[in-house]
């Protein structure tokens, strides 16, 4: 059907992507896949589907539920997608950011006393 919407605008609409050229780009650079086919940005998306997009480390996996003609309220989204992604994905995005924190340069040394004290504070050790 000629409504439905193409795929890189879709992704834009629910907020997956902040802009569709973003969106566009990661189509093309195959990071969405539509029912575990890569999409490309013009594949047209219908109700029912499943997209699977990698944002940097994570994996988002979303069920259509609706088709918005233009860029959706964040209150509404629930009416156009379900987002199937596992917590563990969420937690691993997470982990992987402290760890990220964390890390030394090599050669740095230990240590000083205040960055001891900040990471007393930001696990609550203190």
């Amino acid at each position: 059907m000629m409504d439905d919407p193409r795929l890189d605008k879709w992704l834009w609409s629910v907020r997956v992507f902040k802009t569709r050229p973003e969106a566009t780009h990661a189509c093309r650079g195959g990071h969405a896949h539509v029912n575990d086919l890569v999409a490309k940005p013009g594949r047209h998306v219908h109700v029912g589907e499943t997209v699977v997009v990698r944002l940097g480390m994570l994996t988002r996996t979303l069920k259509v539920l609706g088709l918005p003609r233009t860029r959706v309220a964040a209150k509404l989204l629930a009416d156009y997608v379900q987002d199937l992604t596992p917590a563990t994905e969420y937690e691993r995005v997470k982990q992987a950011s402290l760890e990220h924190l964390l890390a030394r340069e090599r050669g740095k040394g230990r240590p000083t006393k205040k960055d001891r004290r900040t990471m007393g504070q930001l696990f609550g050790f203190e």
